[in-house]
């Protein structure tokens, strides 16, 4: 069993940025993917960026690259979205997912409870 705990969310200006983190407690995290998705108002949770267990492999959404980075350190058990040049659009709840497979995908077999990221234009 896995326990993801989201942290780093908030209220913040267009252009501004944060820092999203993501904790996990439970099986051993560095065989794990990791990664982000997130659910605005209204809408489908969508994929935000993943990091594989070695921290060698990274993908994005096509609205985020450029914008965001995934890293990991799994000395620490943590997975870290910075996200930079927000967007009123980022607006949504931020998900930390994880899983043994990769590519990671909404099927992913662990998740947190979320964190709000709010931007205002």
């Amino acid at each position: 069993q896995v326990q993801l705990v989201e942290s780093g969310g908030g209220l913040v200006q267009a252009g501004g940025s944060l820092r999203l983190s993501c904790a996990a407690s439970g099986r051993t995290f560095s065989t794990l993917a990791v990664g982000w998705f997130r659910q605005a108002p209204g809408k489908g949770r969508e994929f935000v960026a993943a990091i594989n267990w070695s921290g060698a492999s990274t993908y994005y959404a096509d609205s985020v690259k450029g914008r965001f980075t995934i890293s990991r350190d799994n000395a620490k058990n943590t997975v870290d979205l910075q996200m930079n040049s927000l967007k009123p659009e980022d607006t949504a709840v931020y998900f930390c997912a994880a899983d043994p497979r990769w590519p990671l995908r909404l099927s992913a077999g662990y998740w947190g409870q979320g964190t709000q990221v709010t931007v205002s234009s």
